[in-house]
């Protein structure tokens, strides 16, 4: 796994630096770059891809709509990915190979980080339901994110970061289970019917692994938004 500190915010400009602005990312856009950032792929065969993509649409003899959504660039992101991997065979490239690539994650950063979470997580007012274990779930969250900061401080060393995402994916994961389960379903079938609709024009430059996902990534985004749940990832440091 690669940690870019602005990896999100980089890709949004060089997409929209490409594409002359005028535009924000869209819900499925930000979706999107969740999927790749979960699949590792680096930030520079995001840009390539974008690139390539944009390069290719330039060449077009007639421009009669702009390029207006991420999912267009999709399948010369993952051709800039499988291209830098090929390169790349043979050469280690772990996440504490650079002291550049750790600048942002310092020890003390990462655990005032987890500790802000968990407050996040504490104020929260989780839905209730029939059955009362989606609070429960939100409440240990916090406490593991806590412990976790208390480990880090009382070792004042760097945590191995691929080992740290881990687990905060774990913990994320519980909670997103849990929410999901707490929605109504109306609900859902909505935000799938919607996420259906923008991912239509793209469909044939992705693979169904990756529009699974991105239906997934995309209910996320809604669940996080429906009950201001703070993201826990190193990404969103």
């Amino acid at each position: 796994m690669e940690n870019y500190f602005n990896y999100f915010t980089e890709i949004e400009e060089q997409f929209l630096r490409r594409r002359g602005g005028g535009l924000l990312l869209t819900t499925l856009d930000w979706a999107l770059i969740e999927t790749w950032k979960d699949a590792g792929i680096p930030l520079e065969a995001v840009r390539r891809g974008i690139d390539a993509a944009f390069d290719r649409y330039d060449q077009r003899p007639s421009k009669s709509k702009k390029i207006n959504s991420l999912a267009y660039c999709s399948q010369e992101v993952l051709t800039a990915a499988e291209g830098m991997k090929e390169a790349a065979v043979g050469v280690s490239s772990g996440v504490q190979s650079s002291k550049a690539t750790l600048q942002g994650f310092e020890s003390e950063t990462i655990a005032a980080y987890l500790v802000r979470n968990a407050r996040l997580l504490d104020a929260l007012k989780p839905p209730r339901t029939g059955d009362t274990y989606v609070e429960p779930v939100v409440r240990d969250s916090a406490a593991t994110l806590r412990k976790i900061a208390e480990e880090i401080a009382t070792n004042k060393a760097l945590p191995r970061l691929e080992d740290l995402e881990r687990r905060l994916t774990v913990i994320e994961e519980k909670m997103f289970a849990a929410l999901l389960a707490a929605t109504p379903d109306e609900e859902l079938v909505a935000v799938r019917a919607q996420a259906d609709r923008e991912l239509a024009p793209y469909r044939s430059k992705m693979m169904a692994a990756q529009i699974d996902q991105l239906q997934k990534q995309y209910v996320h985004k809604f669940l996080l938004e429906k009950y201001g749940l703070p993201r826990l990832s190193l990404f969103y440091m």
